[in-house]
């Protein structure tokens, strides 16, 4: 029986465009080869393409688990962000009704994506989406007009994807930009794990210094920051060794490993971010609804200007536009995913679901719902198939009861799986054609930028602009579709919002 197909293997590149290897060998499609299970299970083989895909269950599954685990902290982060703001009316947002929306929108959201779109997806609320919604909506009108802004969101997002208009735009890219995409988001979310296990930190109250330092003090220290040292090695050495679950053993040893150590160790709760690593003292907690259904359509046109209301819907459809974007590339770019042409494989479905999670994120006040980066963990498990999202999906689930043991897995054992999709996204990067400034500058700036900048967004649009810049520079003007234009066009005003918001008196 011939080996199983790497889960890392590296993407190829024809002439005239950068399309995925096959991560599947045919030899290893063969009947022979990945025989689907009998019964009740080759009906789910079947409607999932585990087998065709390369992939199996097992796979599937500790795919799933890792893909929660490295996005469990939205459950802590989320009630966090929205439950600190106030609205204009001095109000605050339950934290544990923000627990049970955050959680319900993620486990149906995810398990429709499974089953709709068949693809290794979850969904949550967004990061950078929600703080738009706590710092910048909430301020100027109540919470259920804040709310009802992000369903108009989602609406106005789905009505793109129903024309074709999102689709297209996503097969417009060229083929070099999304190679730099999935590189960019892979140094991107190794950032964010480095920051958010305290490897990395901001300098804070010093001015002509470099923006970040190594750990909290400009050295390492504390048992947290160990404790995601040993989870980076951890992690690495079991990829090396292609040992299979190497991402989910990590993350399972590294959790071990730092309940242990924060109980015999004398060490704050503070020094370990959002998530204590401690045995809860209940397992269960009854899910409160309350927040289901509080939001209102059209409430904010009374509260504040139409031109106000425009500038901020745009905002946030921008960023869950070109997120998603980029995420949906990266995540099925790593998984061998693309097909012959460079396009995600039921692209309609999965933009559709993806605009409809947004919708149900402020219908139940948890914020927009969009596709997460951190799917790559459970890519990098070996996930192929939306078989992964309903082990997802499912656990959101359980976390709606199970909430204090979904969160004991602290930041410094997620984060070395962030890390380690990083340098499996970064191999990426030898696929684009450097010799080509034409090509390199702008994959170069979109995998810049992301990074720095600590956006999915920014990084797209910085590269789109830049193509179409150095285009027309180079005679080429009649060679951009038509859509990279008006892209490029909108990401110009994004970049240039605040002083059109000063122009027009918004601010």
């Amino acid at each position: 029986m011939p080996d199983r197909p790497d889960p890392t293997a590296p993407v190829g590149r024809t002439e005239d465009a950068v399309v995925p290897a096959p991560t599947v060998s045919p030899e290893a499609l063969s009947p022979k080869a990945v025989a689907p299970a009998p019964g009740r299970l080759g009906a789910v083989d079947r409607y999932f393409s585990i087998s065709a895909r390369g992939s199996d269950f097992g796979r599937e599954i500790r795919g799933g688990f890792a893909t929660f685990f490295t996005m469990a902290y939205i459950l802590v982060l989320n009630p966090i962000i929205l439950g600190s703001a106030e609205d204009k009316f001095g109000n605050h947002l339950s934290g544990p009704q923000l627990v049970t929306a955050t959680a319900l929108v993620a486990a149906v959201m995810t398990i429709v994506m499974g089953l709709g779109g068949n693809l290794p997806l979850a969904l949550a609320a967004g990061l950078g989406l929600n703080a738009v919604a706590a710092f910048q909506l909430a301020p100027l009108m109540s919470w259920p007009d804040a709310m009802g802004l992000i369903v108009i969101e989602g609406l106005l997002i789905c009505v793109l994807v129903v024309t074709g208009l999102r689709e297209a735009i996503m097969h417009a890219i060229p083929a070099s930009l999304k190679q730099a995409i999935s590189v960019g988001i892979g140094l991107f979310i190794a950032f964010i794990g480095f920051v958010d296990a305290g490897f990395v930190s901001r300098i804070p109250g010093e001015t002509g210094s470099v923006p970040v330092q190594l750990g909290a003090t400009g050295h390492l220290s504390g048992w947290p920051v160990l404790v995601f040292c040993l989870g980076v090695l951890l992690t690495v050495a079991l990829l090396a060794r292609k040992a299979k679950g190497a991402i989910l053993i990590s993350i399972v040893v590294t959790t071990v490993v730092a309940v242990v150590i924060n109980e015999i160790a004398d060490i704050a709760p503070a020094a370990w971010g959002l998530t204590v690593p401690a045995v809860p003292d209940d397992l269960v907690a009854a899910p409160d609804f309350g927040l289901l259904g509080s939001f209102s359509l059209f409430g904010a046109f009374q509260q504040v200007g139409v031109v106000t209301i425009v500038l901020l819907v745009f905002t946030l459809l921008l960023s869950d536009f070109f997120d998603t974007m980029g995420t949906v590339v990266g995540v099925t770019h790593e998984a061998g995913l693309l097909d012959e042409d460079g396009k995600v494989p039921h692209l309609g479905r999965v933009l559709l679901i993806d605009g409809a999670a947004a919708v149900a994120g402020g219908a139940a006040s948890a914020s927009s719902a969009t596709s997460y980066v951190e799917s790559t963990a459970g890519v990098g498990e070996g996930a192929r198939t939306g078989f992964a999202s309903l082990v997802t999906g499912g656990l959101f689930a359980v976390a709606l009861f199970l909430t204090p043991l979904a969160t004991i897995v602290p930041a410094q054992a997620a984060a070395p799986a962030l890390v380690a999709v990083g340098f499996l996204l970064m191999a990426q990067v030898r696929n684009i054609d450097w010799e080509k400034y034409e090509i390199a500058i702008p994959a170069f700036l979109t995998i810049a930028v992301m990074p720095f900048t600590y956006s999915i967004t920014n990084g797209i649009g910085a590269g789109f602009v830049a193509y179409v810049v150095i285009r027309v520079v180079l005679g080429k003007a009649r060679e951009i579709h038509w859509l990279l234009w008006g892209t490029a066009a909108l990401f110009a005003v994004y970049f240039a919002i605040d002083p059109i918001e000063q122009l027009l008196g918004v601010k």
